[in-house]
């Protein structure tokens, strides 16, 4: 009954939403970032303008769970349920021969559970590490693209939300600068990376261990250049990090940074076509050791905190990432991933190594050609290092039980999304997840999810 009054209740904010994003709403207060009004809209001329629109409620509830004890950032073991609500309108306008711009407004209201706090793999990712109980304003992402067409078979691009149809040569070259999620383009799935889409666990729809420069709502700015030459793609990025780990970025400053290096290749393998993505970044700015926080603790006998020890670092990472067409129905992904253990997470989750992989399905069998099912597995994991900094009591970007048995945190997600009329499906999603942010002594934690999801 809880989840059905939480439902009603976001379909009603859904509609307040789409209100406001229509510009028929006043101002409201929002962080740094926020803009006092919804912008006035010019008619879209039919070939040099683009407007749509997405709006995507996701409730979720976790029942009672064991926990002999809890920290500071610990999911607490109580019943709960907590939704988010976003509603975004893109805004393209054609500048010139292949180059585009894109302004994303974006409402939001909500929490995940605990504040976003307690699963190094968290359970939605409609939850920000910032929320509020009232919607507010942001612009997320403004940015110029730039295609410059080689040599080729020319192929036809499909129009939607941040891109213009087109006629793109199998050899080109694309720039892009400005602001937007650097997940836009890095470490994509066709089956795992959407939210809105597909499945919601933070480490299956991104890589969990990709430390990828963003302020706590995910985006950031920087500049990112494609050479696609007809069976691979290379693509390379520079971005700015937050000023502090998990910090808001309230002007540009790439005082901290990370460079990101990805290679793709697309091949046919029995009929079917298939990606495999070797991606490599690195992180440079100011972070702290597991190692020196420890060491500090006990010389002041106090619990260690790695915002105490951060001096000028460098933290790298990889990440294979492949996807495979099994059938007309039937795709597969894995990801498998690491980074740097020896210093403290700077922007996305604390996670050192992870593994994921899963299928998703099309429902042509059953005579519902645009229902989908999707089921996966995540399995994260802890250095060493980090192990003994957590165990003593420290705190990390989403984690902290104070004290810590280690296991390795274990994730099992199957979710059925249903198209309830065109441009509008319903998903409901089931998340296992065992020894939450890594401690068998808490857990398991099992929650149920329904994500509505409404676009033009």
């Amino acid at each position: 009954m809880a989840l059905l009054i939480k439902t009603t209740r976001a379909l009603a904010l859904a509609g307040a939403c789409t209100f406001l994003l229509t510009g028929h709403l006043g101002e409201v207060q929002a962080a740094d970032d926020v803009v006092s009004s919804a912008p006035e809209l010019a008619l879209p001329d039919q070939d040099n303008w683009a407007v749509h629109g997405q709006i995507t409620n996701i409730t979720q509830h976790h029942a009672q769970f064991n926990s002999p004890y809890s920290g500071q950032q610990s999911l607490m073991p109580d019943p709960s349920t907590q939704e988010t609500t976003d509603a975004t309108l893109f805004v393209g306008r054609r500048l010139w021969d292949g180059a585009e711009l894109w302004a994303n407004v974006e409402a939001d209201q909500g929490f995940g559970f605990n504040n976003t706090l307690g699963l190094a793999g968290f359970s939605s990712g409609g939850a920000y590490k910032i929320g509020a109980n009232k919607p507010y304003y942001r612009v997320p992402k403004l940015f110029v693209r730039q295609t410059v067409n080689l040599e080729g078979t020319a192929s036809a691009t499909e129009g939607g939300p941040n891109q213009f149809a087109a006629s793109t040569s199998a050899n080109n070259i694309v720039l892009t600068a400005g602001k937007f999620s650097v997940t836009d383009m890095f470490d994509t799935n066709s089956y795992a990376h959407d939210p809105r889409a597909d499945f919601l666990n933070w480490a299956v729809i991104d890589a969990g261990t990709y430390d990828y420069s963003a302020d706590p709502w995910g985006y950031t700015w920087g500049a990112v250049a494609e050479w696609t030459q007809s069976w691979w793609t290379l693509r390379a990025g520079f971005f700015q990090l937050s000023p502090v780990p998990n910090g808001k970025i309230v002007r540009v400053n790439f005082g901290g940074y990370s460079a990101d290096l990805e290679w793709e290749s697309r091949h046919v393998w029995a009929g079917h076509p298939g990606k495999i993505k070797l991606l490599a970044w690195i992180d440079q700015g100011k972070m702290g050791s597991y190692q020196d926080a420890i060491r500090l603790a006990i010389q002041t006998g106090s619990e260690p905190s790695t915002a105490l020890v951060r001096r000028d670092s460098a933290r790298p990472g990889l990440i294979v990432n492949a996807e495979q067409e099994l059938s007309a129905d039937v795709g597969a992904f894995l990801r498998a991933s690491a980074n740097r253990g020896d210093k403290e997470t700077y922007e996305f989750t604390d996670i050192n190594q992870s593994l994921s992989g899963g299928v998703l399905i099309k429902g042509s069998s059953w005579q519902r050609t645009d229902d989908d099912v999707g089921v996966a597995v995540a399995m994260n994991r802890l250095s060493g290092q980090a192990q003994n900094y957590f165990a003593a009591g420290g705190l990390g970007l989403l984690i902290g039980d104070g004290r810590l048995n280690y296991a390795p945190e274990k994730i099992l997600e199957l979710f059925y999304a249903v198209q309830v009329i065109p441009n509008m499906t319903a998903t409901l999603d089931y998340q296992h997840i065992t020894n939450p942010a890594y401690n068998q002594d808490r857990g398991p934690v099992s929650m149920v999810g329904l994500r509505l999801h409404a676009s033009f």
